[in-house]
């Protein structure tokens, strides 16, 4: 039987949750290498032309959109190519984020990003794609960032961590994949209780 204890606040409008979550079955201690796979494609057959940023409160959204504004490069065949699915992490902390954001690709099919970004994809097998995506929305994974990076005086808020560094982050699932479910399901309709009383 499971079991969720989950507290939340909202700061700014970004939310942010803390859960502890007791259950019956199996957990296990995984790297994030072993679950997932880095995605390094570059989007030189022009795939597509929509440059995209990262917001935490809205995760991976049209840049131009969002800014009002093109900040990326008229010529984005030397960006990374993400698909729908995947999954992208942003090293420059904001207000509430100290260790940057990891999110992933929901409202498009493709879009391109900057190579600064750390972009990769999972093994479904052994990971729910929204168990992790709202494991992210925690702050559990902070203390692996926080031991790897190192901010310097020049990077103008970037966090000085390898992508090799990112991946040994250390994430706790149930074994179960149905559990992993039922934990993604829950937070999602918490998200969206949520908005619906902002």
């Amino acid at each position: 039987m499971l079991y969720i204890l989950c507290t939340f606040k909202i700061k700014h409008t970004l939310k942010l949750y803390h859960f502890i979550y007791f259950f019956a079955t199996t957990w296990e201690q995984h790297k994030l290498f072993d679950l997932s796979e880095r995605i390094t494609r570059k989007n030189i057959n022009l795939e597509s032309k929509l440059p995209l940023t990262i917001s935490a409160q809205y995760g991976l959204v049209d840049q131009i959109t969002f800014f009002n504004n093109r900040v990326a490069s008229r010529d984005v065949s030397n960006y990374f190519l993400i698909k729908n699915g995947e999954f992208a992490y942003n090293k420059s902390y904001s207000d509430g984020y100290p260790y940057g954001v990891v999110k992933r690709l929901d409202y498009y099919d493709k879009g391109v990003l900057s190579t600064l970004y750390i972009i990769f994809s999972i093994d479904k097998k052994y990971i729910n794609s929204n168990y992790l995506l709202y494991y992210f929305n925690t702050d559990n994974w902070y203390k692996h960032i926080s031991e790897c990076a190192a901010e310097g005086a020049r990077n103008h808020g970037l966090l000085n961590i390898s992508a090799d560094d990112f991946f040994k982050l250390e994430l706790k699932h149930p074994k179960d994949l149905y559990e992993q479910k039922k934990v993604g399901e829950f937070l999602k309709q918490l998200d969206s209780l949520i908005v619906l009383h902002q």
